[in-house]
């Protein structure tokens, strides 16, 4: 039936050219943003997931970001503690070579002096954005034997949990000015001369060829060897956390970039297939707008009816 009040032909066509502009704006869209699921709209449930995946790959940068710190304090100690042995290695020789009756005691100690100010400087130049693991007070309140680097990001259903690294810093300090108790300002007494020395405070200057003087002379070889023990523990402690955190570093660049795949295959739009569908999509849009064309016009052939 022909009627002047309903055009089905124009409807039709009507809803078939908004269908494809519909499915036209949503593909160029795709095609714009790279996204296959842009808002929750899309996909509320992908949405969801990438938004809560990027929100935890922000924290694993943050947690990436931590590590490179922690490394470069653990770089800064290894290193001191590095430089600390080789002048404590310096120092036991000298005691050694003054054990030998008839050298001059004093000019050894001078040099003894030197090293043991070289020491120090080592201890309390160590430090990396505030923090020395070398030369500490123990007495201070922000004081922690433990230092911990963040290391770790997970999720479990709805809690996270953050890793640390951690390392004891109270078996590997040099000083301690609160009590000292670190590895070279830590005391012994002499058994025959009844002296208090320390690594760091050693004097040899006044020391005969006496039995006695060469007695304490070899307890305080001892006492360096020990400290010297220690400081080579230390070390080993701290080459092993460096390289535990160098570890987890690789670990959570590659943990980051897998994430980031994920969220890529949830939420990235396919522009090989998009663009194909965007060539489709036009042309049937052109076809669309001639077919509302044409059945626009076929009300018009209803007045030739009606010539004479």
């Amino acid at each position: 039936m022909a009627s002047i009040n309903t055009n089905v032909s124009a409807m039709t066509a009507l809803q078939s050219l908004n269908s494809t502009i519909k499915m036209l704006d949503q593909t160029q869209s795709r095609v714009s943003t790279g996204f296959r699921v842009a808002s929750a709209e899309d996909n509320a449930a992908y949405w969801s997931i990438a938004t809560t995946m990027r929100s935890d790959n922000g924290a694993l940068s943050t947690v990436k970001d931590a590590l490179g710190l922690g490394a470069a304090t653990i770089d800064v100690a290894y290193t001191g503690m590095n430089s600390a042995i080789e002048a404590v290695k310096s120092i036991k020789n000298k005691l050694v070579a003054a054990r030998q009756p008839g050298v001059d005691r004093e000019k050894i100690q001078s040099e003894v002096i030197e090293l043991q100010k070289q020491l120090k400087s080592i201890g309390d130049s160590s430090v990396f954005s505030g923090e020395n693991w070398l030369s500490v007070d123990s007495s201070s309140a922000s004081y922690n034997p433990t230092q911990s680097i963040v290391s770790s990001f997970s999720r479990s259903g709805n809690s996270i949990s953050i890793g640390t690294i951690g390392f004891d810093v109270g078996s590997s300090k040099l000083y301690d000015a609160a009590d000292q108790s670190g590895i070279l300002d830590s005391t012994d007494v002499t058994t025959n001369g009844g002296v208090t020395y320390s690594v760091d405070t050693l004097d040899i200057s006044t020391l005969t060829d006496s039995s006695d003087d060469l007695e304490d002379l070899e307890q305080m070889i001892s006492w360096t060897d020990g400290a010297l023990g220690k400081m080579t523990t230390a070390a080993a402690s701290l080459g092993a956390v460096k390289q535990r955190v160098s570890l987890q570093q690789d670990f959570v660049s590659t943990l980051m970039d897998t994430i980031k795949k994920g969220i890529g295959t949830l939420v990235d739009a396919d522009m090989n297939e998009e663009s194909t569908k965007l060539q489709a999509l036009q042309v049937q849009q052109q076809l669309g707008v001639q077919s509302l064309s044409i059945a626009n016009q076929n009300s018009q052939n209803i007045l030739s009816l009606f010539k004479s």
